[in-house]
């Protein structure tokens, strides 16, 4: 499906662009021409290259060799629509994971969430439109914080989706679609890491509130769903996962251990939601089946072709729901470190 395909990820040395780009390193789609990676940081990405230069392992053969063949690095940030246009020349298919994600930065910053989140969209729509150019397939990475949004992150990230979804009406050569999910296990931003601080310096590990849950996935998992979106989304559709979801105090817990470190309640930040939502009580009625993830049907009717359609929910789709055991917390962290054991240049951390 990629196959010959020039790739543009935007955001690429972030948690999941590495991600991304390791398993399009593997020919998981198919071979492609070229990756570029786009992203403002310099020593993130010399960084990326310095670890894909040192692979040695039989194992990294192919990952290694298609890096030498197909990657490009490339500086440049979506906020400045120049670049943007410069780097989508001769691009088929755009990833687009630039992102500010942080909550707090982006309560203390509103606006450059506003020119990153949703201005670096506009950007990429923009140059496909007014230079014509015969982008394939654009890949919106949004978030459940998008999904009824009470913080800066996730409105800008449900206005993201927004425009990319009305895009496939501006741009009707192109495919603009978004996929959604939850907490990524150890990413930067997550709330693994501030924990793993907390308990290294003695604690305590601080929780908002005991009743707090967060759905959880791995980066993998959040790879499968753009790559299960970018194989059989429709045009305006957001692809979202199944996944499980867990209480704070038990991830929390699993990762403290024997540790002789106490967890403290300090009560829900700003912009802090008790459960998140992947899928709301107006969106359930456009959610529809597709194997392992649900599928939102988009809102504009133009771009809904009076499509006929079952819909897959009665209710929102909540972390408050399929809340996992203590023990199959602990298990999944386990498994989650046996990963990142097999592959040391991804980032993250889980069990000590």
């Amino acid at each position: 499906m990629l196959t010959e395909k020039t790739i543009l990820v935007t955001g690429g040395t972030g948690s999941l662009g590495k991600v991304l780009v390791r398993r399009l390193l593997k020919n998981e789609l198919g071979v492609p021409r070229k990756i570029i990676i786009f992203s403002r940081d310099e020593a993130k990405q010399h960084e990326m290259r310095m670890s894909y230069m040192n692979k040695q392992a039989a194992t990294d053969e192919i990952i290694f060799r298609n890096f030498q063949r197909v990657l490009d690095f490339r500086i440049g940030d979506v906020r400045d629509f120049h670049s943007v246009a410069e780097a989508l020349r001769g691009v088929d298919v755009v990833f687009n994971a630039a992102a500010l994600k942080q909550v707090p930065t982006c309560e203390y910053f509103p606006y450059q969430a506003v020119m990153t989140n949703i201005g670096g969209p506009e950007n990429i729509v923009r140059a496909i439109q007014e230079l014509n150019l015969p982008v394939e397939t654009v890949v919106g990475v949004s978030t459940d914080k998008a999904c009824k949004p009470v913080n800066v992150m996730g409105m800008t990230k449900s206005l993201q989706e927004r425009i990319f979804i009305q895009a496939n009406m501006r741009c009707p050569e192109t495919r603009f679609i978004c996929v959604r999910y939850g907490n990524v296990l150890a990413s930067r931003g997550s709330v693994i890491p501030l924990f793993h601080d907390q308990i290294r310096n003695g604690g305590p590990v601080t929780i908002t509130t005991s009743d707090m849950t967060r759905f959880l996935l791995s980066l993998d998992q959040a790879v499968d769903t753009i790559f299960a979106a970018y194989k059989g989304a429709k045009r305006g559709e957001t692809y979202i996962p199944r996944v499980p979801s867990a209480r704070v105090t038990d991830i929390a817990a699993a990762l403290i251990g024997d540790s002789p470190v106490k967890m403290v309640v300090t009560g829900i930040r700003p912009g802090e939601k008790l459960h998140e939502i992947l899928i709301s009580e107006e969106e359930c009625h456009r959610a529809v089946d597709r194997e392992k993830y649900y599928a939102i049907l988009p809102m504009l009717p133009e771009l809904l072709e009076d499509q006929e359609f079952t819909p897959a929910l009665k209710n929102e789709y909540s972390s408050a729901d399929n809340v996992m055991s203590p023990e199959e917390v602990v298990k999944m962290l386990h498994q989650y470190q046996l990963m990142l054991n097999d592959n040391p240049q991804e980032d993250g951390e889980l069990l000590r």
